[in-house]
């Protein structure tokens, strides 16, 4: 019965959810195709303005994969992260992670493929595509769009995050499946 129940909710959560706000809204008097309308401007208009940050991360980005220093990075941070039991393999997603999450996601992909998703390099590589944050992306684009400059601790208390975040990936996956 439980089960019954919710997937009957589940099936019209989202078509409830759409039905209601233009309904709320013509109870309140709000003109809603020409409120949709002004927001769908002003997302465009966000949009424009987010682009030319988030090229130029996207092309910094590749320049240092591809002049090599995502490697040299790599090799100078695993003899520090190997005795804390972080397989080598894993250390360039750490990297790329706070700066492109679609970079990260690619990287996952050919680990798991290299690897195999039920591998230790695997499942550390998705518990920490999903535990941390794409932090450089974040104070690029969104507070580029905004012109927030002073970026100072909301930089230190992301990279901090994804820090912790990479850390307890690694140490729970060690913990629940590794050796």
């Amino acid at each position: 019965m439980l089960v019954q129940t919710m997937e009957i909710i589940g099936r019209w959560a989202i078509p409830s959810i759409v039905l209601f706000i233009p309904l709320w809204g013509l109870i309140q008097g709000v003109r809603v195709y020409e409120a949709f309308v002004e927001g769908a401007k002003k997302g465009l208009l966000s949009t424009l303005r987010i682009t030319p940050y988030l090229i130029a991360m996207l092309v910094s980005i590749r320049v240092f994969r591809v002049a090599g220093g995502m490697d040299l990075l790599a090799k100078i941070i695993a003899p520090v992260t190997s005795p804390m039991g972080v397989p080598k393999e894993v250390i360039p997603m750490f990297l790329i992670r706070p700066l492109s999450g679609s970079g990260a996601l690619s990287m996952l992909g050919d680990l798991l493929k290299t690897y195999g998703p039920d591998s230790l390099v695997g499942v550390i590589a998705s518990t920490i595509q999903g535990s941390t944050e794409t932090t450089f992306y974040v104070i690029t684009v969104y507070f580029g769009a905004i012109n927030i400059h002073r970026v100072r601790h909301s930089l230190s208390i992301g990279l901090g995050a994804d820090i912790i975040g990479f850390l307890l990936a690694v140490y729970s996956c060690l913990w629940f499946f590794g050796h």
